[in-house]
């Protein structure tokens, strides 16, 4: 694409000797600064999608082990959605069946972090690949979704993804049929997906215990469904809400402080990356009315949500700037 690795790199802050031990980590805005600099210097729209096209369960360490040698494909996603923690810290991976259908899906925590509409991208490519990885390459999803705005140009979408898709979507995910997730794995080798979760649970332990991240993590889900009241989000960790908040102000915040934090995150990413008006997106985040989402959007940046999606709109047309 015309853009010198060596030089791009660097540019956007990192260090090159990171690359010479497969164990170092950046953090999840590193990640996503990396992602919109070389948006920008490229001017490819789609280089998240390129990005997730090229990762799958090789891409996963460990995890993409016991993943694999799981005994079938619901055990394989729900381990997928358990420990992909240890790889992100700024998102998480949902799994819910329905009846006859199934979603995964990709949300992002992280509060102001960039290109959350190519990370987005990526993720539900590599969801793809590890999805086809597990079911054989007849699987195909019923619908593709994207949590951002439709694209001038879907064609390298539909060429990877041959499914139906689907923008402006709440979430980033992929639907398809539960049936899939009966489906027996062939490599099924119980010894070793014993040694590979022995692993896993002491990298657990050695990365140590960051509560008010593990809350963030699930409250994307809950309040884009109504499910973020405290009790509700307290019993998600087997606990009362006073014990909740009680967790969460040893490490100096508040269980309100991250739903404050979570809305304003939603919001900011709906307005930047997808079409939805206004009151869809007050709805969304269960407000009475647009003027009662307007008001706590004021609070929290400073101006309306009107002004801040223009703004981002006349950054995102620059020339030479992110979009």
């Amino acid at each position: 694409m015309g853009a010198n690795p060596a030089r791009l790199l660097p540019e956007a802050g990192f260090d090159l000797k990171l690359f010479d031990d497969p164990d170092n980590q950046v953090s999840y805005a590193a990640w996503n600064h990396l992602i919109a600099h070389c948006v920008a210097r490229t001017g490819c729209r789609h280089l998240g999608l390129l990005v997730g096209q090229q990762s799958g369960l090789h891409s996963l360490g460990l995890m993409g082990l016991l993943v694999k040698y799981s005994p079938d494909v619901g055990t394989a996603l729900r381990s997928f959605v358990r420990y992909l923690h240890l790889h992100v810290r700024g998102a998480r991976t949902t799994l819910a069946v329905d009846g006859d259908s199934a979603m995964l899906s990709y949300e992002i925590h992280q509060p102001l972090v960039e290109a959350t509409d190519q990370v987005g991208d990526g993720a539900v490519a590599l969801m793809f690949n590890v999805m086809r990885a597990l079911c054989g390459p007849d699987w195909k999803p019923v619908e593709v979704r994207f949590a951002h705005r439709k694209p001038e140009d879907v064609g390298s979408f539909r060429r990877f993804f041959r499914a139906p898709l689907r923008f402006d979507a709440e979430e980033n995910a992929l639907l398809f049929s539960a049936d899939w997730l009966n489906r027996r794995l062939p490599d099924t080798d119980p010894q070793l997906r014993r040694l590979l979760q022995k692993q896993i649970d002491a990298l657990e332990v050695r990365r140590g215990d960051d509560f008010p991240e593990q809350v963030r993590s699930v409250l994307r889900s809950a309040l884009v469904t109504g499910h973020a009241k405290a009790d509700q989000v307290a019993a998600l960790f087997l606990m009362h809400s006073r014990t909740l908040n009680r967790r969460l102000n040893a490490f100096g915040t508040g269980f309100q402080q991250l739903v404050h934090e979570g809305r304003f995150e939603i919001a900011r990413q709906m307005l930047e990356d997808s079409a939805m008006e206004v009151r869809q997106i007050a709805t969304v985040l269960d407000y009475a009315d647009a003027s009662a989402f307007t008001r706590a959007f004021r609070r929290w940046s400073g101006t309306t949500p009107a002004r801040w999606r223009a703004t981002r709109d006349r950054a995102a047309y620059r020339p030479g700037a992110i979009g």
